[in-house]
């Protein structure tokens, strides 16, 4: 009987120390990798931030053509004329390009024009029209400038600029400009050039075959656009 207690001891003792054993090695594995409450809760896998977008980059010119003088900013002028509505009239003596909206007004743009020697005048239409325009300077130009490139592709630095319109069967071009500085100036090999802002805004009024008239500088009288208030 005593023997009987004693083994039934033993055998209490061991099986208490082998769920004493089990507690600990379960304890230092939930420690090490924690179990969720919920298991049978299926959380959402992490996925991995996609990569930055890269944006394009932006054209900064416009903000120098903010200090023109306030008469070569675009704007609304009554401008009286027979000249169907949608006719441009190039007023190179005061660097003034109008589009013609009918009924007595027209919206008046600074523009630069030919430097001395190379103003012209006459009547084209647009035979072709361009965004961000490649630039070919014709054989006469390299004859006078043989530094010029030979050809440069359409963009921000192109001195065609954001816009360009060809004038019939001539070299010359309504264009914008990568110097809006030189607006208001005689400065070009006869070409007109107008802001990149401008220049845009005048395309989009346009198409091909738009009537061109372009006064001669010795065409001094005064300017008829005055501003509509």
């Amino acid at each position: 009987m005593f023997n009987s207690i004693k083994l039934n001891s033993r055998l209490a003792a061991a099986a208490f120390g082998a769920l004493a054993i089990g507690t600990v090695a379960l304890s230092a594995s939930a420690a090490a990798a924690p179990l969720p409450i919920f298991p049978f809760i299926l959380t959402p896998p992490i996925e991995a931030a996609p990569p930055p977008v890269q944006s394009m980059p932006q054209v900064q010119d416009e903000d120098r053509s903010a200090g023109l003088p306030a008469r070569l900013k675009r704007q609304i002028v009554s401008y009286p004329t027979r000249e169907a509505p949608g006719t441009i009239v190039i007023d190179t003596p005061h660097t003034y390009l109008y589009y013609v909206l009918g009924g007595g007004q027209a919206v008046r743009y600074g523009i630069g024009v030919g430097r001395d020697g190379f103003t012209w005048s006459g009547t084209q239409t647009i035979s072709k029209k361009a965004e961000w325009p490649d630039w070919t300077p014709p054989p006469e130009m390299i004859a006078r400038q043989p530094y010029l490139p030979r050809h440069m592709a359409g963009g921000p630095g192109n001195p065609l600029g954001a816009r360009a319109m060809y004038l019939g069967g001539t070299v010359y071009r309504i264009h914008g400009t990568n110097a809006p500085e030189t607006i208001g100036t005689h400065v070009s090999s006869g070409c007109l050039r107008l802001t990149n802002e401008d220049v845009t805004d005048l395309y989009s009024r346009v198409s091909v075959g738009t009537k061109v008239i372009v006064k001669p500088m010795t065409d001094r009288r005064a300017d008829l656009g005055s501003t509509v208030r």
